[in-house]
């Protein structure tokens, strides 16, 4: 697939909401319904088929005392019949829309969804604020316990707080305003009963810090119920007797922020994105609480159908695509990021030295970013437990493919940081278990090279016990993911600091250790560090003395595989949806046959290499991503990757 062509989002898992923020003339009823069939048309063409108005935007949410006028509440529901006939146009758009609903001779504050002409249900707000600046219940009454029908004009709607909206299969629940500040808000209930999207019609004036703390309810409610929350709030237009309305649309999804609009811009805005509920529905099954929260309350909803024509067909998606979804983007939480991966690193270990009563460790150093960083972490390990530093011991190890540069950064790294160094070369070691299990040295095959892994670990774990110490790994979440270790060899150790950590966020955390050191020698060798060409160093240098063995030209791009290893493991995402959001994400880097070829190389590795993973030393998890055998991965060696690899080959 290629990126320019069109995506059909249904076919995988999304839906394109809006929230729209029109501007509104209080009491101007007329004004208003076509200012909001404007912003329909104008969610209809960014291809939206849900999109959500604020509270009260038939008619203002400013009208105060005016509400209790026959003649308005006559006009919004003249204006609720136009806007209804102007949805007949745009089969397959859900439209909730804000307007006071006479039933039963109470007067209620409600959310109206309508669809392909036709009114389908009436939601009442639960919560009506009546403190500070809010006197809702001078006017409304609450709609909690409110079931039934409705007679609006000519036609009679389901009404009550109690209705879901099936939009081919979506579960769509709806509260207003104040209900989401609420102790228990009625979208709790909502989803729990079903509801993946929640539409929120709102009217929240603007006051210092309200905001930010705005912000966050949407992004806890819509992570605590793994669900999509569009929110809308009034703008420009509404009365600023006694407050202000700056108009807010945001979209978040199971925690985060998707997608919002400007504030203050006196301009109709629309906040537009792309709802993923394969994500949102993966997350429900995966979660044991979620399931039992649902089984606990069993809620009862009446569920209505709305008249759909899904999936639609877009050229692009309406939502970021982290290409590197393992390392925040922004300068200042990739830093806070590192610095908590660093802590939990250095407590897991801290904890292993104290259980075992070890005050020495052994690692393997080779100038690669994945020693550096486990030795890292064992300086910042033995400065909080105030062990002597000589009592890090780091080995290197020089073999056939070791380079100067490495070969000089391992030394100069363990100096700086005033470890203990000591250097043992393989090379002789290794020369006699050729000749002794009667391997050509010129044959430089996998016997080859896995004979040199394991004398480094050999040596490794038997100076250890000289010393009395532990080993540890340093080995990292990608190469446990590839399999690209070697069994019994770099893959064994007795605690693996880095097992969770992915490649592309070890070169961060080496970084941040640069960028904040006072040592500027360390700080350079770091550098250098980071610029060296991933290798295992295996097979011999170049001529010049430079690596020739280089991991990615081996088994790909680690920023590629490290995408797709997100995608399959934290959301559980098909080969074609991972596929689809590579082409999107990496194409001014990779063309579509290269990220094919390397996914497929991907699975087929993932699956034949977890016998490695199956017996893994102990470690600390640090993300949601964790190959773990005791804790997050459970996979029988021996599983068949027919399925992934011929939707590979589908492509």
């Amino acid at each position: 697939m290629s990126p320019d062509k069109e995506i059909q989002l249904g076919s995988y898992g999304y839906l394109r909401v809006a929230a729209a923020v029109p501007a509104v003339s209080v009491a101007d009823v007329r004004r208003n319904a076509e200012t909001v069939t404007e912003a329909i048309d104008r969610a209809a063409r960014a291809g939206a088929s849900v999109v959500v108005l604020p509270e009260l935007c038939v008619t203002g949410y400013t009208c105060a005392d005016l509400f209790h006028q026959r003649l308005l509440l006559k006009s919004a529901y003249d204006a609720l019949s136009r806007i209804a006939e102007h949805t007949a146009g745009l089969p397959g758009m859900l439209v909730a829309v804000g307007m006071p609903v006479i039933k039963d001779g109470d007067l209620y504050n409600c959310a109206v969804l309508v669809s392909s002409g036709s009114l389908l249900g009436v939601v009442p707000k639960t919560y009506l604020p009546n403190y500070g600046e809010f006197y809702e219940q001078r006017w409304f009454a609450s709609g909690a316990g409110v079931k039934g029908m409705v007679k609006i004009q000519e036609h009679l709607v389901p009404m009550g707080t109690d209705l879901l909206f099936d939009m081919q299969g979506v579960k769509i629940g709806v509260e207003l305003c104040e209900d989401l500040w609420a102790p228990n808000p009625p979208s709790t209930q909502a989803a729990l009963a079903g509801a993946e999207l929640i539409l929120n019609l709102s009217a929240s004036n603007e006051v210092i810090g309200k905001h930010d703390y705005l912000l966050s309810l949407i992004r806890q409610q819509s992570a605590r119920l793994h669900a999509g929350y569009v929110y809308a709030s009034a703008g420009h237009g509404e009365s600023s007797t006694d407050v202000v309305f700056a108009g807010n649309g945001i979209i978040a999804e199971s925690g985060t922020l998707l997608a919002s609009t400007p504030r203050f811009t006196g301009e109709p805005a629309m906040a537009v994105a792309d709802i993923d509920l394969a994500l949102l529905r993966h997350d429900r099954r995966f979660s044991s609480t979620w399931r039992d929260s649902v089984a606990l309350a069993r809620p009862e909803y009446r569920r209505i159908e709305v008249p759909a024509e899904l999936p639609r067909t877009v050229n692009r998606l309406c939502r970021r695509i982290d290409a590197a979804p393992f390392v925040p983007s922004d300068d200042s939480r990739r830093a806070e990021r590192c610095r908590e991966i660093i802590s939990i690193q250095a407590a897991g270990l801290v904890r292993r030295l104290q259980a075992t009563g070890c005050k020495r460790l052994v690692v393997g150093v080779s100038g690669g970013l994945d020693s550096t960083l486990a030795l890292l972490v064992a300086h910042r390990a033995f400065e909080l437990t105030g062990l002597d530093l000589k009592g890090i011991i780091g080995i290197t190890m020089p073999g056939f493919g070791t380079t100067g540069r490495t070969y000089n950064n391992a030394t100069e790294l363990v100096k700086c940081l005033g470890a203990t160094l000591r250097e043992i070369s393989i090379a002789k070691a290794v020369r006699q278990h050729f000749e002794d299990i009667g391997h050509d040295e010129a044959v430089h095959d996998v016997t080859y090279e896995n004979g040199q892994a394991r004398e480094r670990t050999q040596i490794l774990m038997d100076y250890a016990n000289k010393v009395g110490g532990m080993v540890l790994g340093t080995g990292d979440l990608s190469e446990l993911a590839l399999g690209w270790c070697t069994y019994n060899g770099d893959h064994m150790s007795m605690y693996g600091v880095n097992a969770s950590v992915p490649k592309t966020l070890v070169r961060h955390l080496v970084q941040y250790f640069a960028d904040t050191t006072p040592n500027e020698a360390l700080r350079r060798v770091l550098i250098d560090i980071i610029d060296t060409p991933i290798s295992p160093e295996l097979l011999p240098a170049t001529a010049s003395g430079e690596i020739d063995q280089k991991t990615e030209d081996l088994v790909g791009p680690y920023r590629l595989h490290d995408f797709v290893l997100y995608n399959l493991l934290r959301y559980g995402f098909e080969p074609r949806k991972i596929y689809m959001l590579a082409c999107n994400v990496f194409q001014d880097e990779y063309d579509p046959e290269f990220i094919k070829h390397w996914m497929k190389v991907f699975y087929r590795r993932f699956f034949n290499q977890q016998f490695k993973r199956s017996c893994m030393p102990d470690g600390p998890k640090v993300g949601s991503v964790c190959l773990s055998p005791r804790g997050d991965w459970r996979m029988p060696s021996d599983a068949s990757a027919r399925l992934w690899l011929e939707e590979c080959e589908d492509l």
